[in-house]
C-alpha cells in the first residue's frame, strides 16, 4: 500500500532533517525550506497533509495558508503548523485560521507522529464521510426522478384514458403537451415573458398540460361523443369539465405536489378556454388577467383540435388553412404576442409533423 504523502515547511533545514527522520517510516516525505517554495510544489502535487512552520521570513505560515484555502485545488488540504510559540494568542489563531492541529518544537517525537497520525485518521475519516453523504444525496435524487417519472406516467395514463372518452386516441395529450412546450421554448429564446418563463416554469408547464382537460372525466359520455352539434344545455354542461378540472387536481395532488407546480395545472385546466377579449369561459376573464399557461395551453389545444380529426368534424388541411383561421382570432380569442410567434413556428409544426 502507497504511503502518504506529507509535505513540511520550515525555514530550519535542522528541523527539516528532524521531521523527516520521525516520519520516513511511516510516510513519504516532501521538504521545502520556504513559503514561496511550498506554494510552487503545490502547484503540481496534491500532499495528503502539510506541515507548516508559523515564523519563516518573506512570507509566514499563516500568509502561505491563506493561499492554499483560496486555491479550490488544495484547500481541502489538512494543515498542522509547527512553532516554537507557547502563547495562547498563537494557538488560538492557529485553529481560527482553519488548522487541524498544531505542534511546538522543537520536536518531541511521539508527540509529533502522533498528532500527524491522529490528524491523518481523522482526514479519512472525513472522506469517507464525504463520500457517504455524496453517495446517498446520488440515491436521493436518483430515487426522486425515477418518482417524477412515474408520477408523469401515472398523469399522461389519466389524462389519456379521460381523453379516450370522447373518441380520441390519446394524440391529443401528448400532441398538446408537444406544442405548449414549442411555444414555451420560442416565446422564452426571444425573450418574451421573462419574469414568468423561466426553465422551472416552462418545466412545470410541460408536466402540467396533459391535465388541462381531467375534468371531462365529469362530463357525460353522450356530450362528448355526439357526433353533432352540441345543443346549449349541452354545451354548458361541457363547459363545466373546466372547474371540475380544478376541483380534481386539488383532490389527487393538491397536497403532494410542489405549490409552483399544482398552480400552473390549476391555471391551465381552469382558464384554457378564457379569450382575449373576455368573451371565453367559465370566469370571462380578459388579457393578461388569464394566467400565462393558460393562453399558451390555448393556442396549444386549438391548433390540435383542429389538425386532429374528431368525432364531431373531419381534420382540417392544410396546415397554412388552420394558421388562417387561427390568425383571425388575433386579440379576440388569443394572446396577439403568444399567436404572432406562433404564426412564424409554421416551418417548425412542418417539422415535427412530417409534412413536406
Amino acid at each position: 500500500m502507497d504511503k502518504n504523502t506529507i509535505l513540511v515547511v520550515d525555514d530550519d533545514k535542522t528541523n527539516l532533517i528532524l521531521a523527516q527522520n520521525i516520519l520516513t517510516p511511516h510516510y513519504r516525505i516532501a521538504a521545502s525550506n520556504s513559503g514561496s517554495t511550498a506554494l510552487k510544489y503545490l502547484q503540481n502535487h496534491l500532499p495528503d497533509l502539510i506541515l507548516l512552520d508559523i515564523n519563516m521570513p518573506e512570507m509566514d505560515g499563516f500568509e502561505v495558508l491563506e493561499r492554499i484555502r483560496q486555491n479550490e485545488e488544495t484547500k481541502s488540504i489538512p494543515v498542522i503548523f509547527l512553532t516554537a510559540d507557547n502563547l495562547a494568542e498563537t494557538e488560538i489563531k492557529c485553529f481560527q485560521m482553519g488548522a487541524m492541529d498544531y505542534v511546538t518544537k522543537p520536536f518531541v517525537p511521539d508527540i509529533l507522529l502522533s498528532r500527524v497520525d491522529k490528524t491523518m485518521e481523522l482526514d479519512r475519516y472525513r472522506h469517507n464521510l464525504e463520500n457517504m453523504v455524496k453517495e446517498q444525496a446520488e440515491k436521493i435524487t436518483e430515487d426522486a426522478r425515477r418518482i417524477s417519472a412515474i408520477q408523469d406516467s401515472v398523469i399522461v395514463g389519466m389524462a389519456n384514458l379521460i381523453e379516450s372518452r370522447d373518441g380520441s386516441t390519446g394524440k391529443h395529450v401528448k400532441n398538446t403537451q408537444m406544442y405548449v412546450r414549442l411555444i414555451a421554448n420560442e416565446l422564452h429564446s426571444r425573450g418574451l415573458f421573462p419574469m414568468e418563463l423561466t426553465d422551472d416554469y416552462i418545466q412545470d408547464l410541460c408536466k402540467a398540460a396533459p391535465l388541462h382537460d381531467v375534468g371531462k372525466i365529469k362530463v357525460p359520455d353522450a356530450i362528448l361523443q355526439k357526433p353533432g352539434k352540441l345543443t346549449p344545455e349541452e354545451f354548458d354542461a361541457m363547459k363545466m369539465h373546466t372547474t371540475y378540472s380544478r376541483k380534481i387536481i386539488k383532490m389527487i395532488i393538491g397536497d403532494v405536489e410542489d405549490e409552483h407546480y399544482v398552480r400552473i395545472v390549476e391555471d391551465i385546466a381552469m382558464y384554457h378556454h378564457e379569450r382575449w377579449d373576455g368573451t371565453g369561459y367559465p370566469t370571462g376573464l380578459a388579457r393578461d388577467d388569464i394566467p400565462l399557461s393558460a393562453r399558451i395551453m390555448a393556442v396549444a389545444d386549438v391548433f390540435d383540435a383542429l389538425y386532429e380529426e374528431r368525432v364531431y368534424k373531419p381534420p382540417v388541411r392544410p396546415i397554412e388553412r388552420i394558421m388562417q383561421i387561427m390568425s383571425e382570432g388575433r386579440g379576440t380569442q388569443f394572446d396577439p404576442v403568444i399567436i404572432d410567434v406562433f404564426m412564424e413556428m409554421l416551418p417548425t409544426l412542418k417539422k415535427v409533423l412530417g409534412i413536406g
